[in-house]
C-alpha cells in the first residue's frame, strides 16, 4: 500500500503541479485558487474511485479493449512527457485560459488525471484490497493538496523576488529530476504490458 501511494504520487507530481498552476495562482485570490484546486482535487478523486471499482469493467465490457493495450499505451505518453520535463522543464506547461467555473476541469484533466494515473488506479484495484485502495486515494489526493498549497504559502511569504527566483528554479529542477522517475515508470509499463499479453498469447 505504501509502495503504490508513492508510485502514485511521483505520477502525480506535484512539483510539475505547482509550477503549471503558477499562473492561475497570480490571477486568483487565495480563497479562489483554493476553492478551485480542491474541486479539481474533488473531480480528480471521484473519477480515480470509478476506476478503482469498475477498472476492469469498464475497459473489457464498455471499451472491449485488453487493459494492456491501455497499459502500454500509457506507458508511452509518460515517456513522452517525462522527455519533455526533463529537456524543457516548466516551459512544457501550457497556461489556463478560461473563466472560473472552468478552471477545476482544466486542472483535473490532463494534469491529474491521465493515462498513467488511471493506469495506476486500476492496478491498485487488482493489488490492494477495497479499503486499502479507497484509503489510499485520500491519502493521495489529500497529500497532493497539502504539498500544492504548502509550497504555495512557503513561496508568498518569500518578500525578496531574487528568492522567489531562487525557489522557482529549485522547483524546475525537482521537476526535471522527477521526469526521470517518471519515464522509468513509463518504461516498466510498456515492458510489462508487452510482457503479460506474450504471456497471455
Amino acid at each position: 500500500m505504501i509502495a503504490a501511494i508513492f508510485s502514485f504520487l511521483v505520477m502525480l507530481n506535484p512539483f510539475a503541479l505547482f509550477l503549471y498552476l503558477r499562473p492561475v495562482m497570480q490571477d486568483l485570490s487565495e480563497a479562489d485558487f483554493r476553492a478551485v484546486f480542491l474541486k479539481a482535487t474533488t473531480i480528480s478523486f471521484f473519477i480515480f474511485m470509478v476506476f478503482l471499482l469498475f477498472g476492469d469493467v469498464v475497459f473489457e465490457k464498455v471499451f472491449r479493449i485488453n487493459f494492456e493495450s491501455f497499459r502500454i499505451f500509457g506507458g508511452i505518453v509518460l515517456f513522452s512527457l517525462a522527455y519533455i520535463f526533463i529537456v524543457q522543464g516548466k516551459k512544457a506547461f501550457i497556461q489556463i485560459k478560461g473563466d472560473l467555473h472552468d478552471l477545476a476541469s482544466e486542472i483535473a484533466l490532463p494534469f491529474m488525471v491521465g493515462a498513467g494515473t488511471i493506469s495506476l488506479t486500476v492496478l491498485m484495484a487488482e493489488q490492494l484490497e477495497l479499503w486499502q485502495g479507497i484509503l489510499s486515494l485520500v491519502l493521495i489526493m489529500f497529500t497532493n493538496f497539502a504539498v500544492i498549497m504548502g509550497l504555495k504559502q512557503i513561496r508568498r511569504s518569500m518578500n525578496s523576488k531574487k528568492v522567489q527566483t531562487a525557489f522557482d528554479k529549485n522547483m524546475e529542477l525537482l521537476l526535471r529530476i522527477n521526469g526521470f522517475f517518471v519515464g522509468a515508470i513509463g518504461v516498466d509499463m510498456v515492458v510489462t504490458g508487452i510482457s503479460n499479453l506474450m504471456r497471455a498469447a
